[in-house]
């Protein structure tokens, strides 16, 4: 199944994708998109809907964050070898952690605005590993029986922040709108290696990142095995699970990203996502 969740900003709608493309509304079955649809026997009670049955939704509305809810966001740093050589580090021996606040998550084509004092924002297209049923020391083999699905994450970076003002990466990963997820949520049961598959990110049109899972250091069982010894991992939780080579910051000379620039990234099966980055503009609310 592709899950969505759509609609204006804070008031999004559950939803799927049928066969041929469609929108189909999901509110009379389920509440949104969250932890409770996502354990194993939400999962199965939506499967077993015939969506020719559902309301086929008309237009075309926005694409919001496909997980409604989540309650934390862990990364994975320099998890491809190539991305570890661009950036001068050596690849790691046990997976690199950190968090990404969840204020950063937004719908796969809303607009990503530059921090304000930003000089090195960058982008890095990943594959997230949304959980479904909880896990808390479970064996790699048993792993990805707790994965609800997959989906496109961006894990956008102000450089400058994370590696220049001390402490630890969270303060270069989190700034708002640095989240964006989507469009869907594909159902682990239709990906049948989460290892091989190709994923990319273009910007302006220029391709800078072309890779593929199977190039992981740690591969998507290994991960959720490697995080659940050090904290329980919930209905809803992502992995963002590392990115390939070519980021702004292993360019010659490095590239960021300004006002103005488009981002378009996708992994097979998952989808695409398009985003247009904005200034920081002072005058609006938080």
């Amino acid at each position: 199944m592709k899950l969505v969740r759509y609609g204006a900003l804070g008031h999004e709608r559950p939803g799927l994708i049928d066969a041929q493309g469609r929108l189909r509304d999901l509110s009379a079955h389920v509440s949104d998109i969250d932890a409770g649809a996502l354990v194993h026997v939400g999962r199965a009670r939506l499967a077993a809907i015939d969506p020719a049955t559902l309301p086929e939704v008309t237009g075309a509305p926005r694409y919001g964050a496909p997980v409604a809810h989540v309650g934390k966001m862990i990364c994975v740093g320099l998890n491809y070898t190539d991305h570890a050589a661009e950036t001068g580090a050596e690849p790691p021996t046990q997976p690199i952690l950190f968090m990404k606040a969840t204020s950063t998550i937004m719908g796969a084509n809303d607009d990503v605005v530059i921090p304000k004092g930003s000089v090195k924002t960058d982008w890095e297209v990943e594959l997230g590993v949304v959980i479904g049923d909880t896990a808390r020391h479970v064996r790699v083999e048993d792993a990805l029986a707790h994965v609800a699905g997959y989906l496109v994450v961006n894990d956008l970076s102000e450089r400058a922040f994370q590696l220049e003002h001390g402490g630890q990466w969270v303060k270069g990963k989190s700034c708002d709108t640095f989240g964006p997820i989507g469009p869907w949520l594909l159902t682990a049961d239709e990906v049948a290696d989460p290892q091989d598959l190709a994923l990319w990110l273009e910007v302006n049109g220029h391709r800078y990142q072309d890779g593929n899972t199977r190039n992981m250091i740690f591969g998507v069982a290994e991960l959720v095995s490697y995080v659940s010894r050090y904290m329980t991992l919930q209905p809803g939780d992502i992995i963002s699970t590392g990115t390939p080579a070519g980021v702004g910051l292993g360019q010659k000379p490095p590239r960021y990203l300004r006002p103005g620039d488009v981002m378009e990234l996708g992994i097979a099966g998952l989808g695409r996502q398009r985003q247009r980055t904005v200034a920081y503009d002072d005058t609006v609310p938080a």
